[in-house]
């Protein structure tokens, strides 16, 4: 997993609530095992026509959207079945950030594990980021995740919680499994002086 410490980038607006897992990554994209290509089905329903062309209106797929790493979503994003391919989609994509008013729980424990950080708002600090968006659609944003704030052009900063373990995760790069990796000379001191 990729050290996360801040990322300086333009926004990616999807102004939506609601949006569920299953709008994220389909359903028949869950029988991979493994991470790679899911980018490519990130939204599939709305980013596609039938015949798996895109769909030239949505807004993945207009050319000066590419290469943003910060998604700014509307209220409950995530929520519906758990799903650790949302994140992976995500995160396949390039995305690192996703900015909303509230996650699933689910959504946001997963995205946590994946290398990508949740961040959420309160409700006035979101809409003044919205209408800062739609002002000026090249708008870039600074996420300090160290200092845990969202630094606004104008010189503003929001801050936003996260859970001193998850936060210590992602600035190692490591998911939980790592980080238990990285105690591994003090498990087995405890072990081998536990043995005698």
């Amino acid at each position: 997993m990729q050290k996360f410490t801040s990322i300086v980038s333009k926004v990616v607006p999807l102004l939506m609530d609601n949006v569920d897992t299953d709008q994220i990554i389909p359903a028949r994209f869950l029988k991979v095992t493994d991470k790679a290509g899911l980018g490519e089905a990130l939204f599939a329903d709305w980013r596609y026509n039938s015949d798996g062309s895109p769909k030239p209106d949505f807004v993945l797929n207009l050319q000066e959207m590419k290469g943003r790493q910060i998604l700014l979503v509307g209220d409950n994003f995530g929520c519906g079945s758990s799903r650790e391919h949302a994140p992976w989609a995500l995160v396949g994509y390039g995305f690192r950030v996703v900015i909303s008013t509230s996650f699933a729980d689910i959504f946001r424990n997963n995205a946590l594990k994946n290398g990508l950080l949740p961040v959420i708002l309160d409700q006035q600090a979101h809409s003044q980021l919205v209408q800062a968006c739609q002002d000026n659609p090249d708008l870039e944003l600074t996420v300090d995740l160290e200092a845990q704030t969202i630094k606004l052009p104008d010189g503003r900063s929001e801050s936003f919680p996260i859970d001193a373990f998850s936060k210590t995760c992602l600035l190692n790069g490591v998911d939980e499994i790592g980080y238990v990796l990285g105690l591994l000379p003090q498990i087995e001191a405890y072990e081998s002086a536990h043995q005698k």
